[in-house]
């Protein structure tokens, strides 16, 4: 039953996607659906982890945020008529507490994908992430801010 729910909803999901909720259109997503329920079939066994659900949501939740609030910030930035007073990159070695391939790449790919932050490269020892910041305004806000926020959420989430 719960492959089915996942069937019908990855081909509503791809029909909203394209625009187009034509019936040859939704039987392709849920084609789709169907190959991505049989690859995923070993955890569609268990019972769902509510908690884990809650965390994604919860990091979810705080993506998009930051995600809007990042966005207007470099907006201000770039409208500023004076850019290069607005403008002050550096990069940052933030201390790593997650360490894990997959927290350590989740994390990466969260800063990267905000405005204004790119994750950069990883230390050989996975104890430090290196992070370009567009406007920085003191390391230590921009290290507390990365493991207040993403950071935290991520251990969340893989606790």
């Amino acid at each position: 039953m719960r492959a089915a729910l996942l069937v019908l909803t990855l081909a509503l999901i791809w029909a909203a996607i394209t625009g187009s909720f034509n019936p040859l259109n939704l039987l392709l997503g849920a084609g789709l659906g169907l190959v991505v329920a049989l690859l995923l079939r070993q955890s569609l066994q268990g019972r769902i982890n509510l908690r884990r659900l809650r965390a994604a949501l919860s990091l979810l939740g705080l993506f998009l945020w930051e995600l809007m609030v990042s966005a207007v910030r470099v907006s201000i930035i770039v409208l500023s008529p004076n850019l290069k007073a607005a403008l002050n990159p550096a990069i940052i070695a933030f201390p790593l507490t997650v360490k894990s391939d997959a927290e350590i790449t989740l994390l990466a790919n969260l800063i990267t994908l905000t405005p204004g932050t790119l994750s950069i490269d990883v230390s050989e020892d996975r104890s430090t992430l290196y992070v370009h910041v567009l406007a920085l305004t003191t390391r230590e806000d921009a290290i507390a801010d990365i493991a207040n926020g993403f950071e935290a959420k991520v251990r969340e989430l893989y606790a």
